[in-house]
Formats: C-alpha cells, sequence, structure tokens
C-alpha cells in the first residue's frame, strides 16, 4: 500500500525563463518553437534537478516507484536525479500527468490572452482558473479528473513510496484530491504558497486520509547554492502573478 508520495515539479525549463520575461516586458507572445511537450530544463534546471539526487544520495528512506509526466523537462528532471542519487528504479511515464493543456491560449501571455481573445479573457475573469476551459484546452476540473484515474493505478502498483514528477498545477490538484480539499481551500493554499522548480512536497497516509509532511521543499537548493527559482502560475481569478497563464510550466 501506498503510504507516501513525494511530488517534485520539474526543474526549471526554457519555457520558464522565455515565459517570465515575455511576460514582464509585456509582449503578447512567449516566443519559443518547441511544443510544450519537449519543450527542454535550462542549464539551471538541470543543476537543480542534480542538486535534488545528491541530495538524495545521503537520505534514507527514498522512494521505491517512480511515476512521471511525459513532457520532457520532467522526464529530464527524473533522470537527472535519479542518477545522481544512484537510484535505479524503472520510471513509469504516463500522459496523465502532463501539464494542463491550454488550447487556443498556448504560447500567450496574460496581455496576448486579453489583446487577441478579449471575449475569452472576460470569460475566464467570470468563471475563475478552476473551472474556465480554454477553447481547445481543458480546466483544473479536467485535470483533476484524469489525475484520480492515474492515482487509481498508483494505489495498485508497486511501492510504498512513490515519487511523481510533474508540473505545479498537477502537484496543486493532486493535494486537493487527496487532501479533499474544496475550491476555496485550493486557491487560499496557492495564494500563500507556490511551487518551486524541483521542490518537495511529501504526502503521507495514516488512518484518517492524506496530510502534507512537507510542502515547497527546497533546502537542496540551498545546501549545494542552487539558483532557486518559482515562475508561478496565475492565481484564480486567471491574472498572471509573475508568468503568463500560457506558458510551459
Amino acid at each position: 500500500m501506498v503510504s507516501e508520495l513525494w511530488l517534485v515539479r520539474h526543474g526549471e525549463s526554457v519555457g520558464n525563463v522565455a515565459a517570465t520575461r515575455a511576460e514582464r516586458a509585456g509582449l503578447a507572445e512567449v516566443g519559443i518553437s518547441t511544443r510544450d511537450a519537449d519543450t527542454p530544463l535550462s542549464p539551471t534546471g538541470a543543476d537543480q534537478a542534480a542538486a535534488l539526487g545528491e541530495h538524495w544520495a545521503g537520505c534514507d528512506p527514498l522512494p521505491d516507484a517512480v511515476w512521471c509526466s511525459p513532457y520532457l523537462r520532467a522526464r529530464e528532471t527524473a533522470r537527472i536525479a535519479l542518477d545522481r542519487a544512484g537510484l535505479s528504479l524503472p520510471v513509469r511515464v504516463d500522459e496523465r500527468l502532463r501539464d494542463r493543456e491550454l488550447g487556443i491560449v498556448d504560447g500567450l501571455t496574460s496581455h496576448g490572452i486579453r489583446d487577441r481573445f478579449p471575449l475569452e479573457a472576460a470569460r475566464r475573469d467570470h468563471l475563475g482558473k478552476f473551472y474556465y476551459r480554454p477553447p481547445g484546452g481543458e480546466s483544473w476540473t479536467d485535470v483533476a479528473l484524469r489525475l484520480r484515474s492515474v492515482l487509481a493505478d498508483i494505489e495498485s502498483g508497486p511501492g510504498e513510496r512513490v515519487l511523481v514528477v510533474a508540473h505545479d498545477a498537477v502537484i496543486w490538484l493532486l493535494r486537493y484530491i487527496l487532501e479533499q480539499l474544496d475550491e476555496e481551500q485550493l486557491f487560499d493554499l496557492i495564494g500563500r504558497g507556490s511551487v518551486r522548480n524541483t521542490s518537495v512536497t511529501v504526502l503521507t497516509r495514516d488512518g484518517q486520509g492524506w496530510t502534507a509532511a512537507r510542502t515547497d521543499d527546497v533546502r537542496h537548493l540551498d545546501r549545494t547554492g542552487a539558483d532557486v527559482t518559482e515562475h508561478p502560475g496565475t492565481d484564480a481569478e486567471g491574472h498572471a502573478k509573475a508568468a503568463p497563464e500560457g506558458h510551459p510550466r
């Protein structure tokens, strides 16, 4: 039976860097040529993944099963961290752990969305982030549905301590499901916290259910001198906090 879930956000990606730069400059487009699924880690992101693995090399116990988003930035993070930790574990790559699909707003900053799709921006503001589904994309509730499915498979698979390498929205929604939060509680947590690149969130289960034992832990970066980066998404109403809605996360 799974008793611990270790949730790790991927390291900083080149998409994170480009999106934050474009948002701060007031540009309409993020300006990267790769598909979201093919966006790699930045050099800083690779350093962060290595720092995580080096930290794990001296820890016990460690995860005994690994699941990962199919997106390149997540797979690179898992590979580098496991190599540095000396962990020879098979990595189960599952498309249900992918980042949220953004449809027609993919690749746009918040400025670009409002300029090119003002009616969609207004609809997003009205519905809020939890229920808004961009044309061709997913709402947060859509992502939650596929995560409920993958959680059932994780539960029935091997491993007592399972590592999941994915994306910030995926980590927030896994917490939403397992900690049995409602929409208001989820976005209250988001408003007060963050999921920084390669941060570790550990959920533990007892007779009462799942609780967060650690959240957004980046001590491995502090110990090695690797850069701490956040690149957050947007708030509950869909307004950019420090990076755009339509960027690789």
